[in-house]
């Protein structure tokens, strides 16, 4: 349908059959909700996040185990290039937030990313398949029973391009996808904005769901062909997708911000408000925020008007008001550090530990491979999803008045406390496997099984999917919820940042403490390749207290954490044709929630952010 007949039809169906969040299709002309958006358009979406991760878990979860069989890596440098990778996996959305928020949109933006990632994982798909490009079998009956014939540079040159050609892929894909999933749903429209309480949870859905099926199915030439397929199907719904229009760079304007503000720190603030200054268009201002009560004393400055108008002099205040929503969220972000150094070990330690038990179903011939022991972290995530979703989100919304149940932060706190109960547990169940190592005596004896069943391990990988129904379906939505609305795949890059710096610290925390122990703690140190003569359990422990120590961290942040107003107050007119008040942001003030964040005993007492 032309859009000159799609506003005939939205005449005789009054102004809200178009949406009021700004969105657009592909040439910046306004649509009608009917013909785009939804989880008609989600669907693609969604289908397209099954696929991809099905890709990206194939390799990620068995990458640990290739380079230690296949390249003959050690366990600390092994797990160090898993979490290093990992790490820049998470890292690069910051540029393809900036790009797609800059210059280019989400969408196009995203499918760029796709092909760049489409080449790194065909490339993997070589490294791994090409004989010339491994290193020679090793082990018992091989011609290097003692392994020592490690990888050419030439090997572990084309296998490690391809991985980091593949991170830049994924730097475009991963902050855009989900916000262009969001973008979908109106705030300013009853039905949608219920939608969207969900999105986020079905978003994760998917993502696990994907995950199930890497973890257990797929080998490297499959997740090709899956990441292939993926491309194909997002690309399908471009006809039903809404755009968001692109807002300039979002670094350049909270860099001119921060500037204005130093350059006037003594400027005095004037007592009204309403001298600060803002654009006259109302779409382009935000001039009826209370920024006398809302607003950082010393960034307001960016905003006083002096003799000088230069951009790197004065601000306007919805400028002023898009950097401190992006700033207040940083210590939030830290908070998150710690749970995704714990989320790491999944990859790594976790798998290693399970090569050295006993994998066999039934006491048949049949050996579980030890990464397929996540596929229990995404079963238990996908039931606590729906569980969360369809059961308890219903029933604190009563009790709460909270339409998400609990808020955000406080559904992050309730992830929090489950790491630390994880690495406790770990703790204890390595404290017992080394002890049966020790009865059976293989302690000292490298690649020998030790007679334990590997399902020891299933509490901490099922109680990891619970722990990330909380922490990442929060983490992502509150990302998105609480920036800016010309920043929201800055934002959404925020939650994949999270996951890049836990993996750098995962490594610079496993480097510091094998070095440190290996030095003062004798007995070559907690960490070795013979997981029999190390002390991961010490290991283990040490992450537990450091999750105690990040939960009081939380605790401060979050009673300090003020949330953003909502941006929109609907009626629901559930289609009866009744009037409806739907207030836009610039009609509404910018004032402030008093976040209640006694996560755990004030569940009945919170307030709606």
């Amino acid at each position: 349908m032309s859009m000159a007949a799609e506003r005939v039809e939205a005449a005789g169906g009054g102004d809200d059959d178009y949406t009021q969040d700004g969105t657009v299709d592909l040439h910046g002309n306004p649509v009608l909700r009917s013909k785009r958006g939804g989880w008609k358009a989600c669907g693609f979406v969604v289908v397209y996040e099954v696929f991809e991760r099905m890709a990206y878990y194939g390799i990620s979860s068995n990458l640990v185990l290739y380079l230690t069989t296949k390249l003959h890596q050690g366990t600390v440098s092994s797990a160090n290039n898993v979490t290093n990778w990992v790490g820049t996996i998470w890292m690069t959305p910051i540029l393809g937030a900036y790009i797609a928020d800059a210059h280019l949109g989400r969408y196009r933006t995203f499918m760029i990313a796709s092909l760049i990632y489409l080449i790194g994982m065909s490339l993997l798909t070589l490294a791994v398949s090409v004989p010339s490009l491994k290193p020679p079998k090793c082990g018992a009956g091989t011609a290097d029973p003692g392994c020592s014939e490690k990888a050419s540079s030439l090997q572990l040159g084309v296998f490690f391009l391809a991985l980091y050609i593949l991170a830049v892929g994924t730097g475009g894909t991963k902050p855009n996808i989900s916000t262009i999933g969001a973008d979908q749903f109106d705030d300013h429209h009853p039905r949608e904005r219920r939608h969207k309480l969900s999105f986020f949870n079905w978003w994760m859905f998917s993502i696990f769901f994907g995950t199930l099926f890497a973890n257990t199915v797929l080998v490297y030439l499959q997740d090709t062909l899956g990441l292939a397929v993926s491309i194909a199907i997002f690309t399908a719904g471009t006809p039903f997708y809404r755009h968001k229009p692109t807002s300039g760079s979002s670094f350049a304007r909270m860099a001119r911000v921060i500037v204005a503000a130093a350059r006037k720190l003594a400027v005095t603030l004037p007592d009204d408000a309403r001298e600060l200054h803002e654009l006259d268009d109302p779409e382009q201002g935000g001039g009826e925020e209370d920024h006398a009560a809302a607003v950082h004393a010393i960034l307001s400055k960016a905003a006083v008007k002096t003799n000088t108008t230069s951009r790197w002099s004065l601000s306007t205040v919805m400028q002023v008001e898009e950097t401190k929503q992006i700033l207040k969220m940083l210590p939030v972000l830290a908070v998150t550090f710690v749970p995704a150094a714990m989320m790491a070990q999944v990859n790594t330690l976790f798998v290693k530990q399970g090569t050295t038990l006993d994998r066999r179903v039934g006491g048949g011939s049949f050996e579980i491979p030890p990464a397929s022991l996540q596929a229990f972290v995404t079963i238990s995530m996908l039931v606590s999803v729906v569980l969360y979703d369809r059961v308890f989100m219903p029933l604190m919304a009563r009790a709460t008045g909270n339409p998400r149940g609990i808020t955000l932060l406080q559904r992050m706190g309730v992830a929090l406390v489950i790491h630390i109960a994880i690495m406790g547990i770990a703790s204890a169940t390595e404290r017992h496997r080394l002890a049966v190592a020790r009865v059976h005596g293989v302690a000292d004896s490298k690649g020998t099984t030790i007679p334990l069943t590997i399902f020891v391990l299933l509490p901490q990988f099922v109680l990891m999917g619970v722990a990330d129904a909380f922490l990442e379906v929060a983490k992502i939505e509150f990302f998105y919820d609480q920036a800016p609305e010309g920043m929201k795949s800055l934002g959404t890059s925020y939650a994949m940042t999270s996951l890049g710096v836990g993996n750098f610290l995962s490594s610079l925390l496993l480097s510091t403490v094998a070095h440190v122990t290996r030095r003062h703690g004798g007995g070559g140190g907690w960490i070795q390749n013979n997981l029999n003569a190390s002390r991961l359990d010490h290991y283990y422990a040490f992450f537990a207290v450091l999750n105690c120590v990040n939960l009081v961290f939380f605790f401060l942040v979050c009673r300090l954490y003020v949330y953003n107003a909502e941006v929109s107050r609907v009626v629901d007119v559930g289609g009866s044709g009744s009037g409806g008040e739907v207030l836009r942001p610039k009609e509404v003030a910018m004032t402030l929630v008093e976040s209640n964040c006694a996560c755990f005993a004030g569940f009945l007492s919170l307030r709606r952010p």
